[in-house]
């Protein structure tokens, strides 16, 4: 059986001697999206920062078989995972273009070459970053912030990409964009772990799904089948999807 890209066991974190994640376990196979859908205060955040190293945390995390606990951030980051994080903490007095080849550091670092190729691919999949290159990236739109987020974050070649509620205050047709640029890296084989308060959006582009709920994995399977799992249905995707369901 192939090795995992991520596998997490037994993750306790939290903040001073408040416990937010309580023994939690997750997987992660290359080329796959894995969704954690969940309500506010869940700890879906928390997770991601563990993660990457930001936040103390016990148990054990493996990434393409290398065990963490002794990691720094900036050495996670050179592993290749990269974090868009909710609040997208960008350089909001510096242009566009400038935000993005800060984020080719870790290919830069490594002597990646022709590392700066790697700005057309996220102008071709962002075509409005290359329009707004030169603009500074704290007069965008939230949509347009996002965007660049994700572009950064793409720029260090990652071999994960954590996106941490990437539809949060973003209108629904920005939204629909958004995911339709996971469903894309999804077919070039980008490894993602999306946490998401859209359960319906995320379930539709992930290949497994993890419920969290006060720290702890109450569900998981494949998204095609926690989609239609009636307590899913009824906590996370509503009357609507329920009576269609049950029309089905």
């Amino acid at each position: 059986m192939a090795t995992p890209l991520l596998e997490v066991t037994d993750l306790h974190a939290g903040y001073g001697r408040a416990e937010v994640l309580t023994g939690l376990n997750l997987r992660l196979e290359k080329g796959q999206v894995v969704t954690v859908i969940g309500p506010n205060g869940a700890g879906k955040s928390t997770l991601l920062n563990a993660l990457m190293g930001v936040l103390g945390s016990s148990g054990t995390v493996r990434f393409d078989g290398q065990d963490l606990a002794e990691c720094t951030l900036e050495q996670r980051v050179m592993l290749g995972i990269a974090l868009v994080p909710e609040r997208r903490e960008l350089f909001g007095t510096m242009p566009v273009e400038d935000n993005l080849i800060l984020g080719g550091y870790r290919a830069m670092k490594q002597r990646v070459p022709n590392w700066r190729g790697a700005l057309d691919r996220v102008y071709e999949l962002f075509p409005r970053l290359k329009e707004r290159r030169a603009q500074l990236a704290g007069t965008l739109s939230g949509g347009e912030r996002q965007m660049l987020a994700v572009g950064r974050a793409l720029m260090s070649g990652p071999k994960l990409l954590m996106l941490d509620e990437p539809s949060l205050g973003l209108a629904p047709l920005i939204v629909r964009d958004i995911f339709d640029t996971i469903q894309r890296l999804r077919r070039e084989g980008v490894s993602i772990l999306l946490v998401e308060q859209n359960a319906r959006a995320a379930l539709q582009v992930a290949d497994h799904g993890y419920v969290l709920e006060t720290g702890e994995i109450v569900l998981d399977g494949p998204a095609d089948q926690l989609a239609e799992d009636p307590r899913v249905i009824e906590t996370y995707l509503g009357s609507a999807a329920a009576r269609a369901s049950g029309d089905a």
